[in-house]
């Protein structure tokens, strides 16, 4: 009998150093960390598009709305007529001017005719006076502007501070004000090579230009019609084709070809504009190329705009533990209005890692679109799951 004991109490002490055993090297499973699985590649977000940069010169991209600012060898260079455009400025800020009002007024003499005489034959843009003819503030800023009539620039300079030395003071004390710090001018017209700038900061400033409706509805004209010089046509190329916004542009055998154009796109339901600047275009009359290249860089960005929709439920993936496993799913809907040539919507899931039950609508992680914002959409289970057991295991 005490054999029979002892032998079953060996028996007895083995099965249960055996089972001990077992159960310590099964205990780590029952504590093993969930895996996840992800399934991003059914979202189908589109890929990242080239922007069409010049070939040569230098150009920049302003969104204001996006906040982005782009630039391609982003240089100081001559500016040629976008000097006007802080030429327009100037003025708006000292004689402030609505749409439909005419603005203060003055009186072409014969000083006025002359220079008009001299510009025209030295070849710079101009518009006909006469003496006597009466032009007011909305006319001077539309043939500046518009045809970029350099005799315009003088009289907008004498009616706002009687003269140009102190009006190109302005423009500089201006420049400064707006952060321009690579913008410098010698003349009110930029015929001057002294008169120089970035792609960057002419973009900025036409943005700052165009915040005056009047402007905006100056320059989206493709003629303007005076009092003696008649109907003369935009220099700015493109005005009024492809949602194109005519800004201002220019050129001199220093500057080549110089566009600063804007592009209507809407974004979000309202309708905003995009900035191109482009300097230094060579070929042709300059202003051919000029124009192209704004256009082509204006509509590699415009036209990149997508929409992506993430229903709520979107399943981006699965957690658990071996074969139990469970969908992940988005939260919140989410619908995402980026632009393939300026960002990917970059998707990431993060999922944190669980060693318990898992509980149905526990938040489990984060699916973060970078689509410029940085949208974080809540990850949950749709039902709930349990680790395996350890007889589960063992079995």
């Amino acid at each position: 009998m005490r054999g029979l004991v002892t032998r079953g109490f060996s028996m007895t002490v083995g099965a249960s150093m055996a089972v001990g055993m077992i159960f310590m090297m099964q205990a780590p499973l029952l504590h093993q960390p969930s895996t996840f699985e992800s399934a991003l590649a059914g979202l189908n977000v589109p890929a990242a598009t080239p922007i069409a940069w010049p070939s040569v010169g230098s150009a920049a991209l302003f969104i204001p709305v996006l906040g982005v600012q782009r630039s391609y060898h982003n240089e100081v260079l001559p500016i040629a007529s976008l000097t006007k455009m802080m030429t327009a400025y100037v003025t708006l800020e000292k004689l402030p001017l609505s749409v439909g009002e005419i603005g203060p007024c003055l009186n072409v003499n014969a000083a006025d005719v002359t220079y008009y005489d001299t510009i025209t034959a030295q070849g710079q843009s101009s518009a006909a006076v006469a003496v006597g003819e009466r032009l007011c503030e909305n006319q001077l800023l539309s043939g500046l502007l518009v045809h970029s009539a350099g005799n315009f620039a003088t009289m907008l300079a004498n009616l706002a501070w009687g003269g140009t030395q102190a009006f190109v003071a302005h423009m500089n004390a201006d420049a400064q004000q707006l952060g321009l710090g690579g913008t410098h001018y010698v003349d009110v017209t930029g015929i001057g090579t002294g008169s120089v700038s970035t792609a960057l900061e002419q973009g900025e400033l036409a943005a700052a230009l165009m915040k005056y409706a009047v402007v905006r509805a100056i320059v989206d004209q493709p003629t303007v019609t005076l009092p003696v010089a008649g109907t003369l046509n935009s220099y700015t190329p493109f005005v009024g084709q492809d949602n194109v916004v005519g800004v201002k542009s220019g050129r001199t055998d220093a500057a080549g070809g110089c566009d600063v154009m804007a592009m209507t796109f809407t974004y979000q339901g309202q309708s905003e504009l995009a900035f191109v600047v482009v300097l230094g275009a060579r070929g042709g009359n300059l202003l051919g190329p000029a124009g192209n290249e704004a256009l082509a860089l204006a509509s590699s960005v415009v036209t990149s705009q997508q929409s992506l929709e993430i229903p709520a439920g979107t399943v981006v993936g699965t957690i658990g533990w071996d074969n139990e496993r469970v969908n992940v799913v988005t939260q919140l809907h989410v619908r995402l209005d980026y632009f393939t040539a300026l960002t990917g919507a970059n998707t990431q899931v993060s999922v944190f890692p669980q060693s318990g039950p898992i509980a149905a609508g526990k938040v489990v992680g984060w699916l973060t679109v970078n689509d410029g914002s940085n949208i974080r959409v809540p990850l949950t289970v749709v039902h709930r799951l349990a680790p395996l057991t350890l007889f589960q295991r063992v079995a």
